[in-house]
């Protein structure tokens, strides 16, 4: 298995430290969530930041996924917002003009994927009205970006309009070009899979996948040996569905310990997959 990081729990770390940390401890990859420290894509020079920071993956043997969940990027008052859910037409356009920007940035950094999701229908957002505006919006970004090397990933979230992995199914149904992103952690906080069963269920379409601990019915990302996960078997129900890509880690709340977290986990990854091989 090939294993990257989020930067989202680097978020104390130079960037360029942080990728260097990833290197030193054994990771193949980085998963770039794009931010206001971390390149920040509505920066002028995004694209010349984003050129040293694909040469710098290169040189460190680092993969890229690109994430694109920052909290405050576009709003600094509301965390998330606006969003492809979002009533107002203005925040939802430029909600997809920064999926656009993060997809134009994959494509110089070589990643893999661009992941995202849905968003969160605010008090008084028809839920119909706003599955329409998922479908328009993501529509319209295959319409622009579909068909590049990298995938085009969306992410079930629990509490999103897109919150399981059937809903996704039924996203796809809808707009074909799109991959799943599947956090597994989220498996058991929301959805009638396990974690190992939605990789096989799902294996065809998968575009990007994350692990982590999470207990059941609660969303909330923890150290690998934590919570109701069985990594093991995730990890094993990877390798049978032939996946070769990059498996990606986000604990976005131990940002203060990653020095700890990163090698820690790491260990913790490689364990877990010798366990499931001899499982």
């Amino acid at each position: 298995m090939r294993y990257a990081y989020n930067t989202n729990g680097l978020a104390h770390h130079r960037l360029d430290d942080g990728l260097a940390l990833l290197a030193d401890t054994g990771y193949a990859g980085v998963a770039l969530t794009l931010d206001v420290h971390h390149l920040d894509p509505l920066a002028d020079d995004a694209p010349a930041q984003a050129e040293r920071v694909r040469a710098r993956c290169d040189a460190l043997g680092l993969g890229v996924v690109v994430e694109t969940g920052a909290r405050f990027l576009l709003d600094p008052r509301v965390k998330h917002e606006p969003t492809l859910v979002t009533a107002d037409p203005e925040g939802r356009a430029r909600r997809l003009a920064y999926l656009r920007r993060a997809c134009d940035l994959a494509e110089v950094l070589g990643a893999e994927a661009v992941s995202l999701w849905a968003g969160v229908p605010r008090e008084g957002v028809d839920r119909d009205e706003a599955w329409g505006w998922v479908v328009d919006g993501l529509r319209a970004l295959l319409d622009t970006h579909g068909g590049a090397a990298y995938a085009i990933a969306v992410e079930p979230e629990p509490g999103m309009l897109v919150e399981d992995c059937d809903d996704w199914a039924r996203l796809h149904a809808e707009v074909p070009g799109l991959r799943l992103a599947l956090d597994t952690g989220h498996c058991v906080v929301s959805g009638a899979y396990e974690p190992h069963e939605a990789v096989r269920a799902f294996g065809e379409h998968l575009g990007t996948v994350a692990v982590e601990g999470m207990r059941r019915g609660v969303h909330d990302h923890l150290q690998l040996d934590e919570g109701d996960v069985d990594l093991p078997a995730v990890l094993a129900a990877l390798r049978d569905v032939g996946w070769d890509r990059l498996v990606t880690l986000e604990l976005s709340r131990d940002s203060h310990r990653a020095h700890e977290s990163v090698p820690r986990s790491i260990a913790l990854l490689r364990a877990a997959e010798q366990e499931g091989e001899r499982a």
